[in-house]
């Protein structure tokens, strides 16, 4: 009878017993999981919510760097409300004005189709022209301050016949290219 006794005793304290470790498991469970979560927040939210603060603290800095990115690319570029053959034929109209303005006489001229470069259409100008080294360089010059520029891609210079008064004529095979932007 004391046998039973006991082990009637001994149940509760046991099941007590048990479910403390238990508890003791399940808190330790949490406790990794908290430590787990801790270690995620540091090595991923943090910095991204560091950078996503940055951002927002340099907002009005970063405004103005993409207005005045806007207004350079202007410079460079044709705008995506006009066509490429638009883009092409004013920018041949502006070469062959500059050429002829620089004392070089047009022989050829054409608007090549034009390549996509990831959101840049490339287009290309073929222009034949005759003049002297003095026009080649003036005509060198003002494609310098053309706006939206024109890009020189190459240049096949040849001299043609015999130089008269010490001035040799040349023969200019010019390659050039404009930029349009696309539309995103």
């Amino acid at each position: 009878m004391k046998q039973y006794l006991l082990k009637r005793q001994l149940i509760p304290v046991a099941m007590i017993g048990f479910a403390l470790v238990l508890c003791w498991i399940f808190g330790l469970y949490v406790f990794q999981k908290h430590q787990w979560v801790q270690n995620r927040l540091t090595e991923y939210i943090e910095p991204r919510y560091a950078r996503l603060a940055g951002l927002e603290v340099s907002k009005g800095a970063l405004g103005t760097a993409a207005e005045r990115a806007r207004a350079i690319e202007a410079l460079y570029t044709y705008s995506p409300e006009q066509d490429a053959n638009q883009a092409g034929n004013d920018a041949q109209q502006r070469v062959r004005s500059m050429l002829t303005t620089a004392g070089m006489t047009i022989s050829s001229s054409q608007v090549l189709p034009p390549k996509d470069a990831q959101g840049i259409e490339r287009i290309a100008l073929s222009v034949r022209a005759d003049g002297d080294l003095v026009s080649l360089h003036s005509a060198l010059v003002g494609l310098a301050e053309m706006r939206p520029v024109v890009l020189v891609d190459s240049v096949n210079v040849q001299g043609s016949g015999v130089p008269e008064r010490g001035v040799q004529r040349l023969s200019v095979q010019f390659s050039f290219l404009v930029l349009r932007r696309m539309k995103p």
